[in-house]
C-alpha cells in the first residue's frame, strides 16, 4: 500500500470511528424503570415475644456464631446460655449480652428444658457429632457451615434426625444473609427468568491468616475448601434449580501460595450436574487482594431460558462499596436493582417458627443434607493440582 492509499484508508477508518458513539447513542437502552420485579416487603420482626423461644450458644470456634445469634435475637429469640471450654470466648458474650448465663458444661445447656435450640460454630469436623448430641437431648440444632466433613457423619446425622424428629439446620450465610441472593431466590421462584439452566458461583474470600486458629490449616479438621466454603455455593445451586439429586462432573483443589501450611487448600473449583439437567460451576479461593473493601467480591450468575440474573453480593467493584446488587436482563428490560435494606433476612424468623410449629418453611432438612453431601462428594472427587 502506498502512502496515498494508506492515508485514505486511515481517514475512512477514523471517520467511521467518529460516527460510532453517535450510532450507539441512538440505540434504545432501558435501565431500571421496569417495575415488574421489586424487592419487599421486609419481614415483620420479631416473630415471637421475649422468652417464647429460648436458645443457647455453644462452641465459639468461628465468629459466624455472632451473626447467627444476633439474627435469632432480632427475630425475637432469647439467648439464655453460652458455653465454651475457653473462658475468654465466653467473656465476650457476657459483655455483649449481660443477662446471659455461662454454663460450666455442655450438659448444663442440654439439661435445661427451656432451651429449644442450640446454635454452635465448633471446629468443622466436630459439628456433625455435636449436632447429634444436641438432637438426642431433644433440642433443635443450628450450626455454622460446613455442617460436617465426612459421609459417615452425614449418615449419622440423618439417622439421628429420623430417630428424634429434631432439626439439623445450617447457617448458609452467603445466601441467607445477602439480600440480593435472597431476592434472586424470589425471582427464580416467580419464573422471572424461566427455567434455570446454569448457576455460576465465584466466591473469593479474604484469608486474614494471622487471625486464623490452628485448626483452620489442618485438612482433617476444616474438611477441604470445597467442603468448607464450597458448601455455600452448592446450597445456592439447590435453591436456584430445585434439584433433588446432583453429581460431580469435575472437581479440583490446590495450594498455590501457602507452602507453610501443606494441608491447606487456597483454590478450588467444581462442575455439577443436577437431576433436572441444570449445571453449576463454582470457584472458591483465598486470594482477595487488599484493595477490595469487602471480604470477597462474591458473584453469582443465574442463566434461565427467559433471561439471566447477576448478583454482585458484597460490592460493585470499583463503582459502589455497598452490598447486594442484582442485575436482571430479559426480553423486556435491563435492570439494576439495589437490594440492601429492602429484602431483609427472613430465614431466622422462619426458623424460629419452624422449631415451634414443626414446619419446614425456612429450609427443608433434605435441602440442608443435600448441600452438605455435595460438598463432601466434591471434596472426595477433587483432583489436586499442586
Amino acid at each position: 500500500m502506498n502512502r496515498r492509499d494508506f492515508l485514505s484508508a486511515t481517514s475512512a477508518t477514523l471517520a467511521a470511528g467518529a460516527l460510532t458513539p453517535r450510532l450507539l447513542a441512538a440505540e434504545p437502552v432501558v435501565t431500571s424503570t421496569d417495575s415488574r420485579y421489586q424487592p419487599g416487603p421486609m419481614p415483620k420482626l420479631p416473630v415471637v415475644k421475649p422468652g417464647e423461644f429460648v436458645f443457647a450458644a455453644v462452641h465459639l470456634d468461628h465468629n459466624h456464631l455472632d451473626g447467627m445469634c444476633r439474627s435469632l435475637i432480632d427475630a425475637g429469640g432469647t439467648i439464655k446460655w453460652v458455653y465454651d471450654p475457653d473462658a475468654t470466648k465466653t467473656a465476650a458474650y457476657v459483655k455483649r449480652y449481660p443477662a446471659i448465663k455461662v454454663a460450666k458444661s455442655l450438659s448444663q445447656v442440654l439439661d435445661d428444658p427451656e432451651v429449644k435450640l442450640v446454635a454452635a460454630a465448633a471446629v468443622t469436623s466436630e459439628r456433625g457429632p455435636l449436632g447429634c448430641k444436641v438432637m438426642e437431648a431433644g433440642k433443635d440444632y443450628f450450626t455454622d457451615k460446613a455442617p460436617l466433613t465426612t459421609l459417615a457423619q452425614l449418615a449419622q446425622a440423618k439417622a439421628v434426625v429420623a430417630k428424634t424428629g429434631r432439626k439439623f439446620m445450617v447457617y448458609y450465610s452467603e445466601r441467607l444473609t445477602n439480600e440480593s441472593a435472597m431476592f434472586a431466590t424470589d425471582l427464580v421462584q416467580q419464573g422471572a427468568i424461566g427455567r434455570v439452566l446454569q448457576v455460576v458461583n465465584l466466591a473469593p474470600h479474604r484469608l486474614s491468616a494471622p487471625t486464623r486458629p490452628d485448626w483452620f490449616w489442618v485438612r482433617e479438621k476444616f474438611g477441604g475448601i470445597l467442603c468448607d466454603i464450597g458448601s455455600h455455593q452448592f446450597e445456592q445451586f439447590i435453591a436456584y434449580t430445585n434439584l433433588k439429586e446432583g453429581s460431580i462432573m469435575h472437581a479440583a483443589v490446590a495450594n498455590y501460595s501457602h507452602p507453610e501450611h501443606p494441608e491447606f487448600e487456597d483454590f478450588g473449583e467444581a462442575n455439577l450436574l443436577a437431576d433436572n439437567g441444570a449445571t453449576q460451576y463454582i470457584r472458591v479461593d483465598w486470594f482477595t487482594p487488599n484493595a477490595v473493601t469487602a471480604f470477597g467480591d462474591g458473584r453469582t450468575f443465574i442463566l434461565g431460558t427467559k433471561g439471566y440474573i447477576e448478583l454482585r453480593k458484597y460490592l460493585d467493584l470499583a463503582r459502589d462499596k455497598t452490598a447486594s446488587h442484582l442485575y436482571l436482563a430479559d426480553d423486556k428490560a435491563l435492570q439494576h436493582i439495589p437490594c440492601a435494606g429492602r429484602v431483609g433476612y427472613r430465614f431466622f424468623g422462619e426458623l424460629i417458627l419452624d422449631c415451634l410449629n414443626r414446619t419446614d418453611k425456612a429450609m427443608t432438612q433434605a435441602h440442608v443434607f443435600k448441600a452438605a453431601e455435595l460438598g463432601v462428594k466434591a471434596q472426595l472427587a477433587a483432583r489436586r493440582l499442586t
